[in-house]
């Protein structure tokens, strides 16, 4: 149980007390910092604490979000501090340095002169890193008087605790589906859960539940089927919504909850795919190149989002025209939400894939699917290469660093790019590289028969051309397309190898084994975004980088028969699956992972 030190002599009437019972904290309280001292000696090192000025006046909701939120191990609002055990130190060193009569720090001013002030003060002074929640129409204060004591209790009057809590639950950006048809309800359906005593987590795997029940629905091929199936995509999507806003409701967040979180969105909607090529064959269909496509493009769609991110998210001197017109646009409030629909972020997607489930056939969803994702694409992707190629960044080391952990290259382009001796291309040359070899190896893989030897010949072009790409750090202004068309090459070839070999159960396997290295990929990049790093260098070593996987499908499409190259398919998905699943499950679980919750990304 977490512990909160109440600082200072108490005042008659007021609810603290209880307000920091009703959050878990165990209070004790102490007159002065001495006293608080000794009482902070006295707590176990594993427990958070807290100290607050016994004359703090706010809501409980403002407490909430300054001393439980496990993200951060230093917060503070006006009045109250806290530290979780990684901080104790820091926080004990300057409440010392208080009770030495040096505490505070100098030039540091504080509105009312109270001990969690002043040593929040100190902790600033310090250069520790505190995070301070934004509070909004929230009140946090400590009076000076009785006359702002009772105006500060009439503010926290005017204000409904429980509203801003509901309010700030649900993403301030989001789709517009989510937005109008989802959030005005999934908020109250969050608060349900957290008074019940769920987590995010269990609402996160219902909502997986719902969605493998919805693709098992899909693959029955019935129209019953297909009906209940978007029915219950819909409904998975409300769940996926909820989880997140449970999470902010409540301030739940965990390491587990990260990995769960950053994953089951994609495996649903892949496993969903699934589901329809399955019951489209169930009716005499063969849509499985269709449902690999979609799962393809839609990747891709997120390393785009992943990498032009990464590359410019603390770029200097980030500013272009384009993103000024953007800018000027967002001040006309229906383009905003326009923009927002046409790139189909999950919300729009998921909604239009449930209608056309039920109301269509799998292939018409999943051309409609696909058209729509391709014009998404086209879209972001058009509109980012013109703000990289008119703006003025520099790059930093970070995010070359970021760039070539997503682009995934393996020892045969770490071989390469020594016997190059380190020697890169300029400028716009590295996405050019990318592209052009990841073209060929596509091309060849689609245009020439199946067990020809073009293909690793286009796949040795590949692994040159991935070496080039990533000879010199990925700092240039287009740079941020190598891992996407790394991406492309590798899943394009898998799905045109797949396709040419003609064989019943050769494309679910290209399915499968897509869906294993996106995972890897996906994993990549939620590490990333949480600033855990990239996976170990082992494993990418062990499971071959991206152009040592795209060399060997090629090779075994070459050297066996169709029916072989099935089997061998299938057998290549279930090991990299193994063993990238046995090291991200040890990762996420462990105490070293990010401490996050997402909903997902728009795209």
């Amino acid at each position: 149980m977490p512990t909160a030190i109440v600082t200072g002599q108490p005042v008659p009437g007021s609810s603290l007390e209880n307000d920091l019972r009703s959050l878990g904290f165990d209070v004790l309280m102490a007159a002065d910092a001495a006293e608080a001292g000794s009482r902070l000696a006295a707590v176990p090192a594993d427990r958070r604490v807290a100290l607050v000025d016994a004359r703090f006046v706010g809501h409980p909701h403002a407490l909430r979000l300054g001393l439980t939120d496990p993200r951060f191990p230093l917060a503070a609002v006006p009045g109250a501090v806290t530290a979780q055990p990684a901080a104790r130190q820091a926080l004990t060193h300057a409440l010392v340095r208080e009770r030495a009569g040096g505490g505070g720090a100098a030039g540091v001013e504080v509105a009312v002169d109270g001990v969690p002030d002043r040593i929040t003060g100190a902790l600033d002074a310090d250069g520790a890193e505190i995070h301070r929640p934004e509070l909004g129409s929230l009140v946090a204060v400590v009076p000076a008087d009785p006359q702002t004591r009772n105006e500060a209790r009439q503010a926290v009057a005017a204000v409904d605790d429980e509203a801003v809590r509901l309010k700030s639950a649900v993403k301030s950006r989001d789709g517009f589906f989510t937005t109008f048809c989802i959030s005005p309800y999934s908020r109250y359906l969050a608060r349900w859960c957290a008074r019940r005593g769920l987590t995010p987590n269990q609402v996160t795997t219902a909502s997986l539940l719902t969605a493998l029940i919805a693709a098992g629905c899909a693959a029955t091929g019935t129209r019953a089927g297909f009906v209940a199936a978007g029915v219950l995509l819909i409904a998975s999507f409300v769940l996926d919504c909820t989880d997140g806003q449970l999470a902010r409701y409540a301030l739940k967040y965990s390491t587990l909850g990260a990995w769960l979180d950053a994953t089951f969105d994609r495996a649903k909607e892949y496993a969903y795919y699934a589901g329809l090529a399955l019951g489209a064959a169930r009716g005499g269909d063969d849509v499985w190149a269709l449902a690999l496509g979609a799962m393809i493009l839609q990747t891709c769609r997120h390393v785009v989002d992943f990498s032009f991110n990464e590359a410019n998210h603390d770029a200097t001197a980030n500013t272009s025209p384009t993103a000024a017109l953007s800018g000027r646009l967002d001040s006309v409030g229906w383009t905003v939400w326009v923009r927002r629909m046409i790139v189909l972020p999950i919300g729009e997607r998921w909604a239009m894939i449930a209608v056309l489930t039920a109301a269509t056939t799998p292939r018409i969803t999943f051309y409609v699917l696909l058209v729509g994702c391709a014009f998404a694409a086209t879209y972001t992707t058009a509109g980012r290469v013109l703000r990289s190629l008119t703006r003025k960044a520099r790059r930093t080391d970070r995010a070359a660093l970021a760039l070539a952990d997503l682009a995934d290259t393996g020892p045969l382009a770490d071989a390469a790019r020594r016997v190059l001796g380190g020697r890169g291309l300029p400028g716009l040359a590295v996405p050019a590289a990318a592209l052009t070899g990841g073209a060929a190896v596509v091309a060849c893989s689609a245009l020439s028969g199946y067990g020809s030897v073009l293909p690793v010949a286009g796949a040795l072009v590949y692994v040159l051309a991935s070496a080039l790409a990533v000879a010199r750090p990925l700092k240039g202004a287009l740079d941020w397309l190598v891992p996407p068309f790394f991406r492309a090459a590798e899943y394009g070839t898998v799905l045109a190898l797949a396709a040419e070999a003609g064989v019943n159960g050769a494309l679910p396997a290209a399915f499968g084994l897509v869906a294993a290295v996106a995972y890897h990929h996906y994993d990549t990049v939620y590490r990333i975004r949480g600033n855990a790093g990239a996976p170990p260098a082992w494993l990418v070593r062990a499971i071959g980088g991206q152009e040592g996987r795209t060399l060997l499908v090629t090779v075994l499409a070459a050297l066996l028969t169709a029916s072989q190259f099935k089997v061998a398919l299938t057998v290549l998905a279930v090991a990299v699956a193994l063993v990238v699943l046995a090291e991200s499950i040890r990762f996420w679980v462990s105490a070293g992972a990010p401490a996050v919750h997402d909903e997902g990304e728009t795209a």
